[in-house]
């Protein structure tokens, strides 16, 4: 017995939405990454994108669980001498949620043209409404 090995040409890719309120921001991420590399699909085949569309609504309502809000932070590096930046997650969920949430789902994402193709599918809404009602979406519970 051969083992299957899905083809890029065959690939059906489905819409699913995962509401963020309530949930802790980095188990959203996990379910959201399993989502867009298609983990979740018995036909997955690790070289081939088969992943999914995935919709993430009421970012600004996800939580950081213990002390994260205080003691974590958002560092990015501009290249030269002197040039590290760092923000603060509580002031991050604040003002940019939505960049919060895609942070932690492309960090979960490899890190290859797999990845950034499966990052390009991500859609993330700091509110409960999105725009992408005509491709009919499934609610994805986790």
């Amino acid at each position: 017995m051969s083992t299957f090995m899905q083809k890029k040409e065959a690939v059906v890719r489905k819409w699913y939405v995962i509401d963020a309120a309530g949930k802790p921001l980095g188990r959203t991420a996990v379910v959201a990454a399993d989502l867009l590399r298609g983990k979740n699909a018995p036909e997955f085949t690790p070289h081939v994108d088969c992943g999914n569309f995935v919709i993430i609504v009421n970012a600004d309502k996800a939580v950081l669980t213990g002390k994260k809000l205080e003691q974590k932070y958002f560092y990015r590096h501009s290249g030269y001498i002197g040039g590290m930046k760092s923000i603060q997650y509580k002031t991050l969920m604040a003002e940019k949620p939505e960049f919060a949430m895609e942070a932690a789902v492309k960090g979960m994402l490899p890190h290859n043209s797999l990845g950034r193709a499966a990052a390009n599918r991500l859609k993330v809404y700091s509110g409960e409404s999105h725009k992408h009602e005509a491709q009919k979406p499934e609610t994805y519970e986790f």
